[in-house]
């Protein structure tokens, strides 16, 4: 022995796949844990839920590691992952087992007559701590509830090719063999799934303040100082006069000032008062929403997603409690 200490090799991606298939778990969580989070937003993007993007990561895993033998690496690792997650995602949204509509639960509150009902109801909030650091160059709208919506009532091929395309940059080529279909075929989907994205997603003209600028910070302390006060006067000032109002699973929609605020007055004029904390879901403001109750103990009923526009809240979507665990929020205070 002379002594000198002989540096260690990193094994090569080449390396980690060979012992991959010869049936190392760790060579193959080496290799895929660096696409997991984009992959789960990805899953999220297609399917509106995050339980049912968490599902769909889980089996694209399972299914990359039981059909690694038949990855001939003419694609990246990448795209072979992106193509299993896209093609299991369609497949649960064909199976059209989606998470159904629930009645008005919250006693003591009658709900005022709805503007519309919803069809999107099993959309979830997706956790800003779990998006991935390294994508920070991806457009915080291409993970917004408002753009989120809007994908979900497209029709599967046409929601695929188009987060493909446009979301993810994947060339056409590489889409139309993730979809087992040709060229012209996604720049047909494309085509049609742009119009019916511009049909659906509400345009604004004023852009959000920064995240976690002074402007949206003076937004966000006037808002919790309006609802834990249960102030609806304060609330009207900070609202848009066409502010959009959901609350899914329930179908109930409310669009316009005066009905949102009638709807606030209601659930404040129950006696309910609330303490909020802050997080932050899909790049918006959120808040969870705990309840006072006569012992002074603050139980989570939900979890508040702002949408701002300049100065002004022009949406306010309201999910249930069980989101809350998802976002390191406790049940109760």
């Amino acid at each position: 022995m002379n002594g000198r200490r002989v540096a260690s090799v990193e094994p090569t991606s080449t390396d980690r796949l060979s012992r991959a298939r010869a049936g190392d778990g760790d060579a193959f969580r080496a290799l895929t844990e660096p696409h997991h989070r984009e992959l789960q937003v990805h899953c999220y993007r297609l399917l509106g839920s995050f339980q049912d993007a968490e599902d769909a990561l889980q089996d694209t895993l399972l299914a990359a590691w039981r059909g690694l033998g038949g990855f001939d690496g003419r694609a990246s690792l990448r795209t072979w992952l992106y193509r299993i997650a896209t093609n299991r995602c369609l497949s649960t949204l064909r199976a059209a087992s989606r998470r159904p509509a629930k009645e008005w639960d919250i006693p003591g509150v009658e709900p005022p007559e709805p503007t519309r009902l919803g069809e999107v109801v099993w959309l979830e909030p997706y956790p800003d701590a779990l998006l991935d650091p390294e994508a920070r160059y991806e457009r915080a709208e291409s993970v917004s509830l408002a753009f989120v919506t809007a994908l979900q009532v497209l029709p599967p091929r046409q929601l695929a090719v188009l987060v493909l395309r446009d979301v993810l940059g994947f060339p056409a080529s590489e889409v139309a063999g993730m979809l087992d279909t040709t060229v012209d075929s996604v720049k047909s989907a494309l085509k049609r799934a742009r119009a019916g994205l511009r049909r659906h997603q509400p345009a604004s003209d004023d852009p959000p303040p920064a995240a976690g600028s002074p402007a949206e910070n003076a937004i966000l302390a006037d808002f919790v100082h309006a609802w834990e006060a249960a102030d609806v006067g304060a609330l009207v000032t900070l609202l848009t006069d066409d502010v959009f109002m959901s609350m899914p699973p329930l179908p109930l929609e409310y669009q316009g000032r005066d009905v949102v605020a009638g709807f606030c007055a209601d659930l404040f004029g129950a006696g309910r008062r609330f303490h909020l904390v802050p997080t932050r879901a899909n790049g918006q403001p959120a808040f969870g929403a705990y309840l006072r109750d006569a012992t002074g103990v603050r139980h989570g009923t939900g979890l508040y997603v702002l949408t701002l526009a300049g100065d002004r809240i022009s949406a306010m979507t309201r999910f249930e409690n069980t989101v809350l665990p998802a976002f390191g929020l406790p049940r109760s205070l």
